[in-house]
């Protein structure tokens, strides 16, 4: 398995993107699985992601092919989009999430982290696009300061991205550099620990109550990244 993604409702529902290609569903938490690949492209499935508002419609990633999607909890499966395009060349997603945003673009965007940084498309999948803040357009025409940014490190890959539905503004990635956070949706990052994080998971009710991997150790925070413990191996 190359990753996982969970049900923000039903208890034990998980969607595995796997290495031998394809997307495998298990309603019992892991115990068993079942294959969902029908009209899904040939190729390692590198990330997987469930619709913000809509658990049936789920987005999986394909290595050297482009980002899929399946309005029937993956029974079949259409190409959405190309792969991102970041510093001049295509790059594979190594995550996906989905978040509901209130935008003038509408309200679903999907999210990736990719080997050349992070990107994002609206669910009308138009074009990939950087994460620019809502009123930059605004500060523009008016003549006014743009409103500040604050990116994530340039050319770091981003390995992992957490958001919760409860806080859909609020963003967690998993760089080299450590285990950043965004408040606003992808504009503003600030670095809540150093190490190099590989994995970041958040609960679904709770943006507060995160999980991450930082230089091989499991951590826990329950106070969204201020303060962490080590979570000690089975």
């Amino acid at each position: 398995m190359r990753a996982l993604a969970t049900h923000p409702d039903r208890s034990g529902h998980v969607i595995a993107g796997l290495a031998s290609g394809g997307v495998s569903i298990s309603e019992d938490g892991g115990q068993t699985w079942e294959t969902r690949a029908t009209g899904l492209s040939e190729g390692t499935v590198d990330a997987v992601a469930i619709a913000a508002g809509n658990p049936e419609l789920l987005y999986a990633a394909v290595r050297g092919d482009g980002l899929w999607k399946s309005e029937n909890a993956g029974r079949s499966w259409v190409l959405a989009m190309d792969r991102p395009w970041l510093n001049e060349a295509e790059h594979d997603p190594l995550t996906l999430t989905s978040v509901n945003l209130e935008t003038g673009m509408g309200g679903i965007w999907i999210y990736a982290g990719t080997g050349a940084g992070l990107t994002r498309v609206p669910d009308c999948f138009c074009r990939w696009q950087d994460v620019q803040p809502g009123n930059a357009m605004d500060a523009l025409v008016s003549g006014e300061a743009p409103p500040a940014e604050a990116p994530l490190p340039e050319g770091e890959p981003v390995r992992a991205l957490a958001t919760a539905p409860s806080a859909p503004k609020v963003l967690y990635a998993a760089l080299p550099s450590g285990l950043w956070m965004s408040a606003d949706a992808g504009v503003v990052w600030s670095r809540l620990a150093q190490g190099s994080a590989s994995a970041v998971a958040v609960h679904s009710g709770n943006a507060d109550l995160l999980a991450a991997l930082i230089d091989g150790h499991l951590k826990l925070s329950r106070d969204g990244g201020a303060n962490w413990a080590a979570i000690a191996a089975a």
